[in-house]
């Protein structure tokens, strides 16, 4: 178990990150990439970055309405770049898009040099924690729980397929 309060699983923690130049968080929207990068990031002294968010101030616009004016398949290309770049760097926190996985060469370019997670939770536990998010493109139409298990369905393989994985679903982002 790790805790921000005891020394001694700092001390191992930081012993075991001189393996790697970065963390790197996977795994579905809603599973706490976000909050636990920057909780990891602050005791780990190291730099958050939200690929997400360095895309919507690259691209000077929202992640939804990048999907919408340009598709998909345009912002998987943006995410490929960034991962590339990231990738050949040190010292980061990442919290990747919840679709990162899509592409495995990603997972692969982020293994190279940095420790992947996938944070996972259960399908209710996404749903309210998404319930009032309206930025979601994946989720914009239809009902948010179907397309939340086609989502997860669709992508499990690709998920579990990460060696390191964390249950969020009852846990705060400093437990996790």
């Amino acid at each position: 178990d790790l805790c921000a309060f005891c020394g001694a699983c700092n001390s191992a923690l930081r012993n075991h990150m001189k393996r790697y130049a970065n963390i790197v968080l996977v795994g579905f929207m809603g599973t706490g990439k976000t909050s636990v990068g920057k909780a990891l990031a602050e005791w780990l002294h190291m730099v958050f970055v939200d690929m997400d968010g360095v895309i919507e101030q690259r691209e000077g616009t929202t992640v939804s309405r990048i999907f919408e004016k340009k598709g998909e398949p345009h912002f998987r290309a943006l995410e490929r770049q960034l991962v590339l770049e990231l990738s050949a760097k040190s010292g980061l926190v990442v919290a990747t898009g919840g679709g990162i996985v899509l592409n495995p060469a990603n997972i692969t370019d982020f293994s190279r040099n940095g420790l992947v997670v996938c944070l996972s939770a259960r399908p209710e536990t996404i749903l309210a924690r998404l319930s009032a998010d309206s930025t979601r493109p994946l989720l914009a139409e239809g009902d948010k729980k179907n397309r939340i298990m086609t989502l997860l369905d669709s992508r499990k393989k690709l998920y579990d397929a990460v060696p390191h994985q964390i249950d969020t679903t009852n846990l705060t982002a400093e437990k996790i």
